[in-house]
């Protein structure tokens, strides 16, 4: 019985992941669009990344209206989980469509409001998916299937910059240069019906409610719960804002660096096979940590450490070839997986070991990235930076949580409502970029736009310390907390 149970949970699991695609697909295309959005409306480089600070603003607020909606009522246990999550898609299927009036209008105002509804219904979506993932099988294997999920919502990433770029610009010989918000129509016309269909999916498919825990819920509603007590938490908190913000700011902001002269002048249509680049780096990271879940000999375990991640590389090279893509300057890249792989081994299954190590290594890669006397190079050390964030999420939400028991329900949905990073982050970085606007010289012989990545590099040194300092805080308050990130039995 029990067997058939879990079979049963995985059937639903793979209609839940589909879900995870999507949130991935739609985020790698804002990359597109901020290059675009940017030369058709003539935008400053702080104005473009509003793209990023409409979309990330959209989880904050639905977070904040969702949690101040289940102090009267809760939605999850009222509506159940497939009914919620449908709404959720179907609101981002509203903002999908609304492309369409805003391209007729060619109105910036009125695609940031589209890009935030179609985020308001990604972050109902977040709230029902995360914990479902958690909850369809052994709590055991939890966090291993967030782990692939998230696996699975970098490759949506690393194909949706192409298959837009395709959409937008067409491929090869016929490619388009001129830009026209016409063509931005039909993509966003098919994924608005696609989520429709997945919202109809959703609502037939199998998934169960998780059993309802309602003497759980009474029990944690008279008891006071102080975000000050729990000094993991709330630095967790300042974690999860930089990680998001780190993550979206050096991809939202590579267009505007390939297209300084000092980086090759690379324009809108040749942009595609970075942020594919990006994303698919973040998408070797999680395909990697997901090695984890398998439950293999020490020696099957290193071999697919190495295998896995050069899969994951065919799949990016796969990709762009089929789109007609350039990319014999990625073939140097596999340098960086290497050393990427090498810090994992470190790391181990160690939350906050793996945390504290990827962050200087992220750290190194920006400093790189910024004294690299070569250009051609000096971009990989910046883009290098998705491998070394790529397995962060797990880690900090790991150690966040620690010891907080009944509170982790509350204390999770104040780290998603972080993910404001996103939104907020960018726009530092974007107005570093636009002081190139009014003061061409640069600084340190290098342009204001390269300058700029000093961002992420702070990010990194932040997220590096609480990997170091939190474990620290969990021993103070006599938590032993060494597994971590998807990793154990």
């Amino acid at each position: 019985m029990s067997s058939e149970n879990v079979q049963t949970k995985w059937g639903q699991f793979i209609s839940l992941i589909i879900v995870f695609f999507f949130w991935g697909f739609v985020g790698s295309a804002n990359d597109i669009l901020i290059p675009v959005f940017k030369k058709v409306f003539t935008l400053s480089q702080v104005q473009s990344q509003l793209v990023a600070w409409a979309f990330y603003a959209a989880y904050f607020v639905g977070s904040m209206i969702f949690f101040l909606v289940s102090l009267k009522l809760d939605v999850l246990q009222k509506f159940g989980y497939k009914k919620t999550l449908s709404a959720g898609l179907l609101l981002s299927a509203v903002g999908s469509f609304l492309f369409i009036p805003a391209a007729t209008m060619e109105s910036f105002p009125f695609f940031l409001t589209a890009l935030f509804t179609v985020g308001l219904g990604f972050s109902i979506q977040q709230i029902v998916a995360n914990p479902l993932a958690i909850k369809m099988g052994s709590p055991a294997t939890g966090a291993h299937r967030l782990t692939l999920a998230g696996g699975i919502n970098s490759f949506g990433t690393t194909i949706g910059a192409i298959l837009l770029g395709i959409a937008l610009f067409g491929m090869g010989d016929n490619k388009n240069t001129s830009l026209s918000l016409e063509d931005i129509k039909l993509p966003f016309v098919i994924l608005g019906l696609a989520f429709i269909v997945v919202a109809i999916f959703m609502n037939f498919s199998k998934i169960e409610d998780p059993a309802k825990e309602e003497e759980e819920v009474v029990k944690v509603a008279h008891e006071k719960f102080n975000i000050l007590d729990y000094p993991q938490l709330y630095l967790g908190m300042l974690g999860i804002f930089i990680y998001v913000g780190t993550e979206v700011t050096i991809i939202s902001n590579l267009p505007a660096l390939l297209h300084t002269a000092e980086f090759g002048n690379v324009l809108e249509d040749a942009i595609a096979p970075f942020i594919a680049l990006y994303w698919g780096s973040l998408m070797i990271g999680r395909w990697n940590g997901g090695v984890n879940v398998f439950n293999t000999s020490n020696l099957v375990n290193t071999a697919l450490k190495f295998i896995v991640p050069a899969v994951a590389f065919g799949v990016i090279i796969g990709a762009n070839i089929f789109a007609a893509h350039d990319v014999s300057a990625f073939y140097i890249y596999p340098i960086w997986i290497l050393l990427f792989i090498a810090v994992s081994f470190v790391g181990g299954k160690n939350a906050g070991k793996t945390l504290m190590l990827f962050g200087i290594s992220g750290l190194l890669m920006m400093v790189a990235g910024l004294a690299w006397p070569d250009p051609s190079i000096a971009k990989f050390f910046f883009i290098s930076g998705g491998l070394f964030l790529s397995i962060m999420w797990p880690s900090i939400f790991d150690l966040a949580i620690a010891g907080l028991g009944k509170n982790t329900g509350k204390a999770s949905s104040f780290l998603i409502m972080m993910i404001l990073g996103g939104g907020v982050i960018p726009l530092i970085q974007g107005s570093i970029c636009d002081i190139d606007l009014t003061s061409p010289g640069g600084i340190f012989g290098i342009t204001w736009t390269h300058f700029s990545y000093i961002v992420p590099l702070l990010g990194f040194a932040y997220l590096g310390f609480y990997g170091f300092y939190c474990p620290k805080i969990l021993k103070r308050q006599g938590i032993n907390h060494v597994e971590g990130g998807g990793g154990g039995h």
